[in-house]
């Protein structure tokens, strides 16, 4: 009497085709992985330094970003770097009693357009928020965002009959923190300030004595000053040699020239 044996019936076909399909699946999770990383670092190599500090210090009251030190570093393929100034009211006062902080960044690496773009910014706001609430990317001389604004300060007239901005005594802290005891604010001065901060464009001073050619900024940034002199003796020095080493290069060919030139 025979007897049935059931065997386990193996289908290796099939076991192939689920390995392959639970190795398409792991690829495919690999690839969408790597592209969320290339576009995470893409959007945050796009951004600029001054972006991501005000994307920072937003949790802040009020700020003020500065350009503070720029340089560009190599000959054949330099690069370019800004450096900051921060300030920003603390966590630690009150709208009674305002405590702010300063602080000088790193240096930033940022690309070619961007500091071309800053280049004539020396020394000047390029981002700032108010108490406020007031958000501004506009580029002028330190603390005018401020001038006007019944909060920190009021118009005040000299002997003369000039109006100035005097800033509250709570609020006198941050002027000298800002730098802007080297003269009074006159109302025709913010006035001109107003009229080119409407209309997008960067505001210098009344004379232009803010900004990488302003004389103001020319006293206190002597640091970026030196480095250009610098710079530009170099590259002098190495034009001067590379049209000595081309003279000396033709007064050697002529010189062989007639050293062979025999005659009968």
């Amino acid at each position: 009497m025979s007897k049935s044996i059931n065997l386990p019936i193996s289908c290796p076909g099939i076991l192939k085709k689920n390995k392959s399909v639970y190795f398409g699946d792991f690829i495919v999770k690999k690839m969408v992985i790597f592209i969320i990383f290339i576009l995470t670092a893409l959007s945050c190599s796009t951004s600029s330094p001054i972006d991501r500090m005000k994307h920072d210090l937003n949790r802040y009251s009020e700020y003020t970003i500065m350009l503070q030190d720029m340089k560009k570093d190599g000959n054949f393929f330099p690069s370019y770097y800004h450096r900051y100034k921060i300030v920003y009211a603390d966590d630690t006062g009150t709208e009674e009693d305002p405590v702010y902080q300063s602080e000088i960044t790193d240096w930033h690496k940022v690309d070619k357009r961007t500091f071309y773009d800053y280049s004539n910014f020396l020394g000047m706001v390029v981002a700032s928020k108010t108490r406020d609430g007031g958000i501004s990317d506009s580029q002028h001389p330190p603390g005018y965002q401020y001038v006007g604004n019944p909060r920190y300060g009021q118009w005040r007239n000299d002997s003369r009959g000039g109006s100035f901005w005097e800033f509250y005594g709570k609020y006198a802290m941050l002027s000298t923190v800002l730098g802007m005891f080297r003269r009074p604010i006159y109302r025709g001065d913010w006035d001109n300030y107003r009229r080119y901060s409407s209309s997008g464009r960067p505001y210098y001073g009344q004379n232009r004595e803010y900004g990488t050619n302003g004389s103001y900024t020319k006293q206190t940034n002597r640091s970026f000053f030196q480095r250009r002199r610098e710079r530009d003796l170099a590259r002098r020095t190495r034009f001067s040699d590379r049209v000595g080493s081309r003279v000396r290069r033709s007064n050697m060919s002529g010189f062989r020239r007639r050293s062979f030139g025999f005659g009968k």
